[in-house]
């Protein structure tokens, strides 16, 4: 998967607005793609996470004192599921990878928003707004002044999800 740079994508130079929409498809194109596998690598991790369960229960059923049962009742099993560390690393994968196609999927809400601002952009340019007795504004000078105060900690970057494996396997090592 290519790597996105969501801050630098979702930008328009609002003196090339026959450039942006020009680009505007591809990038509604590589977002979309990348979302449709953050899904897929989530209902992976889903189904990872129910053959982890059922292998776990199986082996509750076959050797409940194992794992310090003695008397099996469906809800003890349920608990004892819930309590295996196996059972907990593939919750968490579950969740990261949820979690990143949440992620993915406000970008692409984002890169559809972009193309109805350069919509408005265009329609704005051929109503004559940035026409008139004064010099017009700079538009794309006032939108940077504006980013540059609402920045604070806003970088957002998309992250593949072999990455994000990594992080989540180093993290886990280091809480135990």
């Amino acid at each position: 998967m290519p790597e996105l740079n969501y801050e630098e994508d979702i930008q328009i130079d609002c003196n090339a607005l026959d450039v942006e929409w020009l680009q505007q498809p591809e990038l509604m194109r590589r977002y979309s793609t990348y979302a449709a596998r953050t899904r897929q690598l989530m209902d992976e991790a889903k189904e990872r996470l129910d053959a982890g369960k059922a292998k776990i229960e199986m082996e509750i059923r076959k050797n409940p004192k194992d794992f310090g049962l003695d008397k099996i009742t469906e809800s003890a099993i349920q608990s004892t599921i819930l309590l295996q560390d196996e059972y907990q690393e593939l919750v968490q994968e579950y969740i990261d990878s949820k979690y990143e196609n949440d992620i993915a999927f406000g970008a692409v809400r984002a890169v559809d928003q972009r193309k109805t601002a350069l919509e408005n952009l265009v329609r704005l340019l051929s109503t004559s707004y940035f026409a008139g007795p004064q010099t017009p504004r700079d538009l794309s000078h006032e939108y940077i002044k504006e980013k540059e105060r609402k920045a604070q900690n806003t970088k957002v970057k998309m992250v593949t999800r072999r990455r994000k494996e990594g992080e989540s396997k180093n993290k886990n090592k280091s809480n135990q």
